[in-house]
């Protein structure tokens, strides 16, 4: 058998990186021959969270079918969102905490999904299931995917568990969370050098929603101006992608991890769906969205039910 590539979604963030490396290490103990892949450079954020636990970056992937012929999918199940020749390979596994759609295989797998905050929550639970030992440093970079994913316990996402899994491995990990955390996550706020098309693709997804491909991007700051001072930039970009790519919408998200609020972007058709999706009125494209903060939460089902009716 060839080298199991262990794969999370494109543009990956902290989550998608670390269950790629929590992951692999752990089949790699169980027996499977496993490397985690990244379909994209890291993240500012993720990178700190690398340097500090002494990690490299995964090596990028744009294809997986000239190397192996099996994978696993971390963070992810929609086919949208893996590399590119997915329906050419065998998919062994998922572990993921995201909603399911657009995915099917030709054989039976492994398939583990649990509504929490974090893939990494879920790997702890296969760790401690198989009875293998959660190195120091790999238990540090899986705190730092749940601090990521859950804004430090803010988000809507966050469950009970999550917060235990977080703590658990931090003491693992000998670190302070809540000092660790604002780090981590002030390391990825850093947006102001960013060009507009950078800042739409450092976390941004596809989703079928009804008959429409909606694009969502979403980047985290402290002060949202530093990202709006290139909403002209932003908004001939966004349509640009969109006449490439074929979407009907595409919005970024700007949060404030520090207000736990975002204000919205909007380009595309049928634009009113996003106004009747949160309740708002657009001005100039943006309007406030109080108290949201989680794309997979509160962005995603809300327009989800608008556009499949």
């Amino acid at each position: 058998m060839s080298k199991v590539l262990i794969i999370g979604h494109k543009n990956p963030d902290t989550d998608a990186i670390a269950s790629a490396i929590s992951f692999a290490y752990l089949q790699n103990k169980l027996g499977v021959e496993s490397e985690a892949v990244a379909l994209g450079e890291v993240t500012e954020e993720t990178q700190y969270a690398l340097s500090h636990f002494d990690f490299k970056a995964p090596r990028v992937i744009q294809t997986a079918a000239n190397e192996t012929s099996q994978v696993m999918l971390v963070d992810h199940n929609e086919f949208q969102q893996s590399v590119l020749d997915i329906g050419e390979v065998e998919v062994l596994a998922v572990v993921d905490h995201h909603r399911v759609a657009n995915f099917e295989t030709i054989n039976p797998l492994y398939y583990r999904a649990e509504p929490v905050g974090c893939t990494n929550t879920i790997i702890l639970k296969l760790f401690k299931e198989n009875n293998i030992i959660i190195p120091k440093n790999i238990a540090g970079l899986m705190l730092s995917a749940i601090i990521s994913d859950t804004l430090l316990f803010k988000s809507p996402t966050c469950t009970d568990e999550d917060i235990k899994a977080a703590k658990e491995l931090a003491e693992i990990a000998e670190t302070d969370i809540n000092t660790y955390g604002l780090e981590l996550l002030k390391a990825g706020t850093n947006l102001s050098h960013k060009s507009a098309n950078e800042l739409l693709d450092m976390d941004a997804k596809s989703f079928p929603m009804g008959n429409k491909n909606v694009r969502v991007a979403q980047v985290n700051v402290v002060d949202v101006n530093d990202v709006f001072a290139k909403q002209s930039e932003l908004e001939a970009t966004m349509v640009e992608l969109s006449l490439v790519n074929q979407y009907d919408l595409f919005i970024l998200v700007v949060t404030n991890i520090l207000d736990s609020d975002s204000v919205i972007l909007a380009i595309g058709n049928p634009i009113e769906a996003v106004e009747e999706a949160f309740n708002i009125t657009l001005n100039n494209n943006k309007a406030v969205l109080e108290g949201v903060v989680s794309r997979k939460k509160q962005i995603v089902p809300q327009l989800t039910e608008v556009l499949a009716r």
